[in-house]
């Protein structure tokens, strides 16, 4: 892979505590980031401590506005600041767990036949036990690496990818034309293209970044109305998979661990939020036409 790191794009908007402590950790990586790409909705909105930005040298902010942001638009958008071979796109509330995120990233890149890595997001300590439990379902302790074989037995999980934090293959990123421009699943629409290509999509769950959310019973259904929208646009991605077997194995799987943590009241909660993503999830897929 040589000498030289990846360049890192960051995508921010109103960035909190977790942007500086995510910043803090890229000075600390046992492999120096390139350069560090920030691009930030409304300039108004963002500040960055002095001793930060002198501490991180290859920093540079690019602003736009809220109209202009596109979730696969946006991130083409920072690559194209950067010629690296290789790209690491983080959200500004991943925050790194140790000086390791980068080097694990970059690790299964030594194969040619890889183009995606992606880390394994950890619950933060204020996080409740269902995140806690998404979180683990979602993100576990072994290494996967993901073909096009495997799509016939895995299903959509086979192109679960989180640009939250990822790195992508530039050469093979161009190849297939970037993001497609999407507000949402720009990550998993890559992955599927990478996979029909003939490439892998790698699951690096030694690097890692604290990232969980405790999202309401509404802001779950908007999301998921938004996921579903996705979906349908997309049909040559996922017309032809369900989702529905790994939406069960969620569910009695998080059932399972409630009731070994002694926790059953918070089932009923478990429940609800499930209806709620499902009931949003399906207005998006068949009768919201929201922008079209």
């Amino acid at each position: 892979m040589g000498d030289r790191s990846a360049d890192i794009v960051i995508l921010t908007y109103k960035p909190d505590d977790r942007f500086i402590r995510l910043s803090y950790m890229l000075q600390k990586q046992s492999i120096k980031p390139g350069r560090i790409i920030v691009i930030n909705t409304e300039e108004k909105y963002f500040n960055m401590p002095r001793d930060l930005r002198e501490g991180l040298p290859g920093l540079e902010v690019h602003h736009i506005s809220s109209k202009e942001f596109n979730h696969g638009a946006t991130r083409n958008k920072g690559a194209g600041y950067s010629d690296s071979e290789f790209l690491i796109f983080m959200t500004q509330d991943a925050v790194p767990e140790d000086e390791h995120l980068l080097e694990e990233l970059q690790r299964p890149m030594e194969d040619s036949k890889v183009a995606v890595s992606y880390a394994r997001q950890l619950p933060s300590g204020e996080a409740g036990e269902i995140e806690r439990f998404n979180r683990l379902f979602n993100y576990p302790d072994r290494d996967i690496l993901k073909t096009k074989e495997d799509i016939k037995k895995l299903g959509i999980k086979a192109l679960f990818c989180s640009d939250v934090c990822a790195c992508y293959r530039r050469s093979v990123f161009d190849s297939l034309g970037g993001f497609v421009y999407t507000d949402f699943n720009e990550d998993m629409i890559f992955a599927y293209h990478a996979l029909m290509a003939g490439y892998g999509i790698y699951y690096a769950s030694r690097g890692k970044v604290i990232h969980s959310h405790e999202y309401s019973l509404m802001q779950q259904f908007k999301r998921n109305i938004v996921l579903g929208r996705s979906q349908r646009r997309h049909p040559e991605v996922f017309g032809g998979l369900v989702s529905e077997g790994e939406g069960k194995k969620l569910v009695k799987g998080c059932i399972s661990y409630l009731l070994k943590k002694r926790k059953p009241w918070l089932i009923p909660v478990f429940v609800a939020h499930c209806a709620a993503r499902y009931a949003g999830f399906l207005i998006g897929k068949h009768f919201d036409h929201h922008g079209e």
